[in-house]
Parts: structure tokens; sequence; C-alpha cells
């Protein structure tokens, strides 16, 4: 227990230095997260890559083993593939979520680094190899043990970053989950991952010191990635460890809330034509604000409750027999239905309101597609001003606007396109702005214009001016260099 308190608490003191320290740096630096989306529940610009102290607190204490002679330390490195696993896929999976935060990796990239780690993983013997049936004999996978243990490790890893939505909130999930796996190895008498799950709590408590509502500092996709992957990982030698009654049952338990949001998330974004990888506002987090009317603080606190239920579920699957564990999850179930329908998820009045806007979806999917292309094959910013000019009447606009400047132009200088629609009647225009800009170069702005009645922008056409601003100031940043390496290849424009 010495050894296990100690891990603790240096993990706890290792996070709270390192989020300090990148908080710091990241104000300096401008690595910030800004507020310039309507699905952004902050109003400040905030530091991120607060997922450096979770990294940093939950290996130090593992890195001490290799040099402090202890019984615990013995055993530790007495597992080979649990050390590769865990440092090397851990190292992998941080650092792809650091790019993520600082340059941006996209769906592919993402994908592609974790389906690698997850097939590493289960070639070090990270295994789900049995299922459970409550009503019945357990299943064995067989063949089907592979893909199954891939979707796990990614899905947990992709789950706990799409709840990553609240001061607190990923860290809080994570950190229950931590303390449902800590207590069943505590009860199987399993040093090893007890020592790994204190080792992750002390990190996540330090860094949510400056994480909780109101937040200093953000963990990013360097931090939520790194938790899911943990915890996917460990919930595998959790399963395997388990009766076969519950057989990989608690784990999908201790994570059920990131579980059900993420389940709900694909749902949601399938049946309203929207990419299953956008962003959007509608998760349970949001939901739980805007519906029941919930302040940020008490929000997350009311999702820390959940995350207790869940957790007590867990516990009670872990030590309940065959009918014990139906009447537990049929339990868990109907809170689960209560939940869905108070927030509106089960409501069927409005079907024809989603077939509309599916439709209306798929339509503005394909226009992106085809501006977007058109935007990476453009070879002078007269040719992306073309690319451009089909949203006027694929949004309805009433005036279109492309501002493009060099980073060094002075003060009004560049091209300016324009386009103008004639105006159906005289309501109140809005006007929506979009930076083209490319790391910290600005190179310009995105102006649309509507005048057909609406208060607000639509969220689905939000997002996907925000993919096409980002793809624009991609091929602008592109074309200046260009012109900068040979600038006869560049046509000049005058404003």
């Amino acid at each position: 227990m010495i050894t296990l308190f100690v891990a603790f608490l240096v993990s706890l003191l290792v996070a709270l230095v390192l989020t300090w320290r990148v908080r710091e740096r990241a104000l300096a630096w401008g690595w910030l997260d800004q507020a310039n989306s309507s699905r952004k529940v902050h109003v400040r610009p905030i530091p991120r890559l607060g997922g450096i102290g979770i990294v940093g607190g939950f290996f130090a204490p593992l890195c001490a083993l290799f040099i402090v002679d202890s019984g615990v330390g013995a055993q530790f490195l007495a597992q080979t593939e649990l050390i590769v696993g865990l440092f090397v896929g851990g190292a992998i999976i941080a650092g792809l979520g650091f790019y993520d935060d600082l340059k941006g990796a996209g769906a592919k990239l993402k994908f592609s680094v974790q389906f690698a780690v997850a097939l590493g993983l289960y070639a070090l013997g990270f295994r789900i190899e049995v299922l459970a049936n409550p009503f019945g004999a357990e299943l064995t996978l067989g063949l089907l043990s592979l893909p199954l243990t891939v979707l796990w490790v990614v899905g947990v890893i992709n789950a706990l970053n799409l709840i990553d939505g609240l001061d607190g909130l990923a860290g809080g999930v994570a950190f229950f989950g931590v303390g449902t796996h800590f207590l069943l190895a505590l009860m199987r008498g399993d040093v090893l991952l007890c020592l790994l799950m204190v080792a992750l709590a002390g990190a996540i408590l330090g860094f949510l010191v400056f994480n909780f509502n109101p937040a200093s500092i953000f963990m990013g996709d360097t931090g939520s990635m790194f938790l899911g992957f943990v915890l996917a990982a460990v919930s595998i030698k959790t399963s395997s460890k388990s009766g076969t009654a519950v057989a990989l049952l608690v784990p999908v338990m201790a994570l059920g809330l990131p579980i059900m949001d993420t389940l709900l998330a694909m749902v949601r974004r399938s049946l309203l034509g929207r990419p299953l990888f956008s962003a959007d506002k509608e998760h349970i987090h949001h939901r739980l604000m805007s519906r029941l009317l919930l302040s940020h603080r008490t929000t997350v606190l009311v999702l820390y409750a959940l995350c207790t239920l869940f957790m007590l579920t867990a516990l009670g699957l872990h030590f309940a027999n065959s009918m014990q564990s139906a009447l537990l999850l049929s339990g868990i179930g109907v809170v689960i239905m209560v939940l869905m329908r108070k927030l509106g998820y089960l409501d069927m009045r409005h079907m024809d309101a989603v077939q509309q806007t599916r439709q209306r979806n798929q339509e503005l999917r394909s226009l992106v597609r085809s501006v977007t292309a058109a935007v990476r094959a453009a070879g002078s910013f007269q040719e992306v001003w073309s690319a451009v000019r089909p949203l006027s009447l694929g949004l309805g606009l009433s005036a279109l606007e492309l501002r493009l400047r060099r980073p060094h132009d002075d003060v009004g200088g560049g091209v300016v396109f324009e386009s103008q629609q004639p105006d159906a009647g005289v309501a109140t225009a809005l006007e929506v702005r979009l930076d083209v800009k490319e790391a910290e170069a600005l190179f310009g702005a995105l102006r649309l214009v509507w005048r057909d009645g609406r208060s607000a922008i639509d969220r689905d056409e939000e997002l996907a001016l925000e993919v096409v601003a980002d793809a624009v100031a991609e091929r602008v940043a592109q074309l200046v260099a260009l012109e900068a390496a040979a600038p006869e290849r560049i046509i000049a424009l005058r404003r």
C-alpha cells in the first residue's frame, strides 16, 4: 500500500507542475483554443495541451519503478508485454493527440494510427475473447476476438475524445472509470493494476485542479485520447480477469457515459445526414444545459452523479449471479431510457423535420465536397474565388465576399472578390464572417450575407463553412509559398 500511495503522490505532483508549466507556455506562445464557433461552450480563448500533464503524471511513477527496488516494481518489470503496450502505445497515441492539438489531424490519420496501435495491443495479448450473457452461457468469440478488441480500443479512445466538451467533464468521467477498475483490482488482489490506476488517478486529479469549472486550461486531444487508450487497455485486462458471467460488461458499465454518448452521436448524425465525426452541440452535456437549463458546473456535477451510478452498477455486476446481473442491467436500462426521454432523444414528433434536415445536409455535404475539391485544385487567387462562388446559390446568399491577402501585406492590401444577388424582400441582413487562417497566418476572410429573415446561422451550415474556410486557407497558404519560391508562376492581382 505504501508503494501505491507514493505512486499516487508522485503522479499528482508531476501532473500539477506540468499542467501549470504548460498553461504558462501556452499563454506565452499562443497555443489557445479559440471561442470562434457556436458549438464552443467557453467564451474566451483557453490554453490547450493540458493533456501533457496527464501523460507525464501517469508515466512518472511507472518510470521510477525501473530504478527503485520494490516488490511491486519487480512484478511490473516482469510484465514485458504490459510495459511495451502501455509505454509504446501510450506514447504513440499521446503524440497523435499532440500533433492534432497543434496542427490538426484528419480522420484518416487518426484512425490509421489508432487501428495500428490497437492491432499492436492485440499482438501483445490484450484480447477480448469472451462475451457475457446474463441469460445463459458466455459466448466465446474465436476469430471475432481480433475485430472486437480493435473496435473496443478505437471506440473508447474516441468516446473519451467526444465527451470532452465541458470543463472537468472528460477528466471526471475518466476518474470514475479509473476508480471502478481500481476497486475491482484491489478486491482481486491485483497489485499491478492497482498501481496503474492510482498513477492515472493522481494524474487526472492534478490536471483537474486547473480544469474544473472555470477551467484555465484544456486537456486537448493529447489528454482525451491518452485517457481513452489507457482505460481501453486496462478494461481488457479487467475483463479477462473477471468472472466469465460478467466479462466485458463491467468495463462497459464503468465507461457507460462516454459509450452511451458516442452511440447516441452516431445514431443522431446518421439520421440527420451529418458526417459521423463532425462536431455538433447535441451531446448529453449540451442537452442538459439547453433543455433542463442547468449551469455549466451543475451539468458536470449531474454527469458525475450518473457516472457514480454506472460505477456502482459495474461493481454490482462483478459480484452478481446471472439473474442479479439481468436485474441490474434492466434497472440501468430504465434509468437510461428516462434520461433520453427527458433530453428529447426519443421524441418521435419531429420525424418529418428530421427527414428534411437529412435531405438538406446531404445536399450541403455534396456542395462542400465539390467546393473544397475545386479550391484545392485552384492555381491562383482568382481560381480560388471561382471555386467558392457556388456557395452563393447553394446557400441562398444575398452577398458573398472573399478577401485574400498575403500575411505581410499592408493593412487594406490584397484583393477582394464579391458577388451580389437581388434581395427578395427587406428583411434584416444576417452577416457571418469567417477568418481564412492557417496556423497563426491570417490570409483574409470569407463574408456571407443572408436576407431571408433568419436571425442565426444554421449549425450544419456553420460547420460546412468552417470546412470551406479551412480548405481556402490551406490552398492560399500553398499559393503564397509557391509565389515566394517561383514568383513568375503566379499572376499578380490588384485590388
